[in-house]
Parts: structure tokens; C-alpha cells; sequence
């Protein structure tokens, strides 16, 4: 089972993505409310994929996304940004994402992202 590692400030939306994907077959290894924890916790679990969000305290996701492609090239991070926010994706993308997802989730997307980057 593909595992991976949720990463966002709000519980809430850590709950929804874990149901989303959860449902959808994949096992969610561990939780991380900031970029200096996704980092942390990349290390600690080797997840398949990581949803990242952009906006965080202490540590924003594309700074996270940065040090995790400079430890582990081959990582697989989707980013997940609120409307608006294209500036930032496209940094993330430009940074090593492989893809992203809006605010408020579509299970239906994230699924076909998650899908697409590790089956």
C-alpha cells in the first residue's frame, strides 16, 4: 500500500485529505504542521508522496519542498495551495513538485493526482 505523508497547518484539512485518501487506498504514514516537520518526518518515513501545503507558519511548503528534492531528488511532492496562490505554485513547480491541488480538496482531483504520481 502506497503511504503517504500529509503536511498542512490546519487539522481540518489534514482530516480531509486523510479521508480522501485513506478511501482511496493509501495509508497515511505520518502528519506534519510545518515545513521543518515535513522535512523531519520525510526522513523518518520515506512516504511515496507528499501533500504539501504552501502556506505555513514557521516553515512554508516550498521552502520544505526545496530541502526535501535536495535530500531525495526522486521525491514525490504534490503541493496543495488556496486560490490565488499561482505565483507560488508555479515556484513549487518549478522547484521539484510534480503537482498541485486547490483549496477546498475535490477528492475526485486528488485522487487522479495522487493516482498519477504513484498509482
Amino acid at each position: 500500500m502506497p503511504k503517504v505523508l500529509i503536511t498542512d497547518d490546519a487539522a481540518f484539512m489534514r482530516m480531509m485529505l486523510k479521508d480522501i485518501l485513506t478511501k482511496g487506498g493509501y495509508e497515511i504514514v505520518g502528519e506534519a504542521v510545518n515545513g521543518n516537520e515535513a522535512i523531519e518526518k520525510y526522513n523518518q518515513f520515506k512516504p511515496d508522496l507528499v501533500t504539501m501545503d504552501i502556506t505555513m507558519p514557521i516553515c512554508d511548503g516550498i521552502t520544505a519542498l526545496k530541502q526535501i528534492m535536495a535530500s531525495d531528488p526522486a521525491a514525490k511532492v504534490v503541493m496543495c495551495s488556496a486560490m490565488g496562490q499561482q505565483a507560488m505554485v508555479i515556484e513549487s513547480i518549478q522547484s521539484g513538485a510534480k503537482d498541485f491541488i486547490v483549496k477546498p480538496f475535490q477528492p475526485q482531483r486528488v485522487l487522479e493526482a495522487v493516482k498519477k504520481l504513484i498509482g
